[in-house]
């Protein structure tokens, strides 16, 4: 038998999963809060599950969504036929057997997700980037996996008794963070569940309940495991840790970047031009404000490309003021709506999109909405434009922070302005970026020179790695 059929035929034989299974149920109804969260207020139609079980998950987002097409996959054939006893009758819900690993599905679905299923894939970058690729443009995948340090208290019990640990080593955040397909952009957290079985006894026995013991180690023999029944029982009543990581992820709703700063008059628009040039995508500025002192960006990068006319499109707004987009609209009594900013009617055929900011990544756009909530809901990988001289480091450093405490992925760093070795090695070393170009002043700033400056940029493969199909 392959190891995934000695998994199956474990879970198969799990007839009392429903009871024992007590961490799974609580893992998966936060996954599903998580889950109604993220999709406030459009609810998704077409939903895989993945690792369904018996349907703790299933029955979560029958509940949150009552009119989505379920399509519930798992790879032991009798938890789907449990899952069938508990929802019966349910029209829109379909049960197919399916390794998560090598998915027969195409989809789309709106949403991809799964609950303590994960922990059993054998390459989990790779099952990501397939189920990724069954995702709808703008579809979310959410997870729930055991993280680094689940089980801690039974892994010390084995070290007292002088044996290694079968259970497997799980990974941690940045681990799992560094998986997400490059196609979107994801973030993992963490949460720590406590379970206390009556009996460090009753704990392996539970395991063995819901099929969980199946593990790449051999297991302890008879006499080995007393030894650690009594190690586990030297510290008073054993409590078992379970660090859940949970993931959610977006697919961007086209394949292109987000150009940010990290202040104004950064050279944001110099850099969205050579980006365009560079890769022939097409432009976007989705908020644009100052033009009654300046042209807009769009006009001044239609000047800088040489094109009469181009792939750019037209902002979702436009202000005359030379402040934030919330202050701008303010002045002139008006309020941008986020819900309005959408995407422009892009063809990805024709090549990717450069979206282009207003300020830095915490400019305002509305009340309680800021630039990184924009670049959160478009999922677009994200390069910032720093200026190279003093005073870079913290700035460019503070913004690659807030990028990634909200999952965005950082395609590169741009610099503009005189070389400064030092600096630029600092921003590389401490932000864990990879410097994209170093952008020198050139005068006069014009087709010529963004041609200049675009060759200085690597390819759109090596920006941002392999896409999702």
């Amino acid at each position: 038998m392959t190891r995934k059929d000695h998994i199956a035929a474990r879970f198969d034989a799990a007839q009392d999963y429903e009871q024992a299974a007590r961490v799974q149920r609580i893992a998966a109804a936060e996954l599903a809060r998580r889950i109604a969260a993220c999709h406030a207020p459009d609810a998704p139609l077409r939903i895989l599950e993945t690792g369904c079980g018996t349907g703790f998950l299933t029955r979560e987002l029958r509940r949150l969504f009552p009119h989505a097409h379920i399509t519930a996959t798992d790879i032991a054939p009798r938890m789907l036929e449990r899952l069938a006893r508990r929802m019966p009758h349910d029209s829109r819900l379909v049960l197919h057997p399916m390794d998560a690993e090598a998915p027969d599905l195409t989809g789309p679905f709106d949403l991809i997700c799964s609950s303590l299923a994960m922990q059993w894939f054998g390459q989990r970058a790779r099952t990501l980037r397939l189920l990724a690729s069954r995702l709808a443009p703008g579809g979310r995948m959410a997870f729930a996996t055991l993280g680094a340090d689940s089980f801690r208290q039974w892994r010390a019990a084995y070290a007292r008794a002088g044996l290694a640990c079968p259970m497997p080593a799980y990974p941690t955040l940045d681990t799992l963070q560094g998986e997400w397909p490059t196609c979107g952009a994801g973030l993992w957290q963490e949460a720590e569940i406590v379970d206390v079985p009556a009996s460090p006894l009753d704990f392996v026995r539970e395991l063995r309940t819901i099929g969980a013991t199946h593990t790449d180690h051999p297991p302890a023999t008879g006499g080995q495991l007393r030894r650690v029944l009594t190690a586990a029982r030297t510290e008073g009543p054993l409590a078992i840790s379970y660090h859940v990581a949970y993931g959610v992820f977006r697919r961007s709703l086209w394949p292109g970047l987000f150009v940010t700063g990290t202040d104004t008059d950064v050279g944001k628009t110099v850099s969205a031009a050579a980006l365009v040039r560079a890769l022939g995508a097409a432009y976007w500025k989705p908020l644009q404000s100052g033009t009654d002192d300046a042209p807009s960006d769009s006009a001044t990068l239609r000047h800088l490309l040489g094109q009469g006319d181009g792939p750019i499109y037209p902002p979702a707004a436009t202000f005359g003021a030379s402040l934030s987009p919330e202050d701008a609209a303010r002045h002139v009594h008006a309020r941008i709506d986020p819900a309005s900013i959408t995407m422009p009617p892009h063809d990805a055929a024709r090549g990717p999109l450069v979206v282009e900011g207003a300020g830095g990544v915490f400019v305002p756009i509305a009340r309680d909405y800021l630039m990184i909530d924009l670049m959160v809901r478009l999922a677009l990988p994200v390069v910032l434009v720093a200026r190279s001289q003093l005073g870079t480091i913290n700035h460019t450093l503070l913004s690659l922070a807030a990028l990634r405490a909200r999952g965005l992925r950082v395609a590169g760093v741009i610099l503009n302005g005189p070389p400064e070795p030092i600096g630029r090695a600092a921003i590389e070393r401490h932000g864990r970026v990879r410097i994209l170009a170093q952008f020198p002043p050139l005068a006069p700033m014009g087709p010529d020179a963004v041609a200049s400056l675009a060759a200085r940029l690597p390819s759109w493969d090596d920006i941002v790695g392999p896409q999702v199909q």
